[in-house]
């Protein structure tokens, strides 16, 4: 972690604040509950070292704690409010501006949290006088040839083929392969005509007993590490190009005219 001056050099820059953030949740019997910020920390990590020479960045430690409703009741599984998680990405914003730094970037490993990271950032603009984003990074497009690989396509929803293969590719000691088994397609693909169906156009508030008995939606059975490289990196790059349009982006005017005030 950087110290106190290495911030402020950064904010004198006019840098740019990554905060990863993910979850605390049941990833079925092979995973561990840390995956989502696990991956998003070494998202955040990887993207920041590949700007380094043109941005100045702040990778603040990783948020463990997420909006996961839809695991409450599965051993493991700790997720805040929505409230919470709000109020806490409005401190975050109030620190982050006291330092000086007034573009930041929400880096998201959690399928549960982009609706309220929008809103928060939203909120930021408005109380803090942040330029604030948020991007789900396992959700950025992958090349073709990567995205034939996942068997199951859009079904690998949770804890399958593609969580797998970067946590084998990050911390493959943390993945009990054996334990590795496909779930929940069944219950997805039999929704498949409903307009209410779950990863659906029209939101639903599915839960995870809804569809599976481990926790899991997907096959991580075809995971593999390789894959996992490649994928990762291929959004890690990805995600170095937001940095850099999120470092280019116009400051919110009224914050503008406040320091215009201030220097007066």
């Amino acid at each position: 972690m950087p110290s106190s001056p290495e911030i402020a050099r950064v904010a004198a820059r006019g840098g740019v604040a990554l905060v990863p953030i993910g979850a605390t949740e049941q990833h079925g019997p092979h995973l561990p509950v840390t995956t989502d910020a696990t991956i998003a920390a070494a998202f955040a990590t990887a993207a920041a070292a590949r700007v380094a020479r043109d941005v100045a960045t702040w990778v603040l430690p990783a948020l463990p704690f997420g909006f996961s409703p839809e695991h409450a009741g599965r051993a493991g599984t700790i997720g805040l409010s929505a409230q919470t998680l709000l109020g806490v990405a409005d401190d975050i914003g109030r620190g982050v501006v006291a330092s000086g730094i007034h573009r930041l970037l929400f880096v998201n490993g959690h399928g549960g949290n982009p609706e309220l990271l929008h809103v928060a950032c939203r909120q930021l603009r408005e109380n803090r006088g942040l330029a604030a984003f948020a991007v789900h990074v396992p959700g950025l497009a992958l090349a073709p040839e990567l995205a034939e690989g996942v068997t199951v396509g859009d079904l690998d929803a949770h804890a399958g083929h593609y969580e797998t293969s970067v946590m084998l590719a990050l911390d493959p000691a943390a993945v009990q392969v054996d334990a590795a088994r496909a779930d929940g397609l069944d219950a997805v693909r039999s929704a498949a005509d409903s307009l209410t169906r779950p990863f659906g156009a029209v939101s639903v508030p599915w839960h995870v007993d809804d569809l599976s008995r481990s926790g899991v939606i997907g096959d991580p059975t075809t995971a593999d590490i390789a894959w996992g490289e490649r994928a990762f990196a291929a959004q890690a790059s990805a995600l170095a190009e937001i940095v850099r349009a999120v470092a280019e982006h116009p400051l919110p005017p009224e914050w503008v005219h406040s320091r215009r005030r201030d220097a007066e």
